[in-house]
């Protein structure tokens, strides 16, 4: 079970992660630099994309980790598969609770006459997508480092 379930974890943790180090990289800087309107068009479209994969890959992460964790014999190497599913339940989380719900209204936005508290939500949404991106980020790395012990 661990030689079938350990690099499908790691395959969906990976692909989250990497999705998330783009934003950082490059959706996120270019979004910010955006004018108002421009910003509202762009992340709007950007919201749509990422649909149901990134929500499958974070789901498969927890849930890999967990089944990892339950069916490995090394301690340590359960206790590093249970960080990294905490790792993904708190991305899951701040997902659910910030970007998301930013994503959905940014959609019902006209770019034209943009809220006066734009700028504050778009630098809001920046910030918990930075603690995301990093929590899943870390998670990848737990993950790495529990295999390691396996090894």
């Amino acid at each position: 079970m661990l030689s079938l379930l350990a690099p499908l974890v790691l395959l969906v943790n990976g692909l989250a992660a990497g999705v998330l180090l783009g934003t950082l990289l490059g959706g996120w800087p270019l979004l910010a630099a955006l004018p108002d309107d421009r910003y509202v068009h762009a992340h709007a479209f950007f919201a749509t994309r990422y649909d149901p994969a990134m929500p499958a890959c974070l789901l498969g992460t927890l849930v890999g980790d967990i089944a990892l964790a339950a069916v490995t014999r090394s301690g340590a190497a359960r206790g590093l598969f249970l960080v990294a599913a905490l790792l993904a339940v708190s991305t899951i989380a701040i997902s659910l609770s910030k970007n998301v719900p930013t994503n959905k209204w940014i959609q019902t936005l006209d770019p034209q006459h943009p809220p006066a508290d734009l700028r504050d939500r778009k630098r809001q949404w920046g910030l918990w997508n930075r603690r995301r991106s990093l929590l899943t980020l870390l998670a990848l790395l737990v993950n790495c480092a529990a295999l390691a012990v396996l090894l």
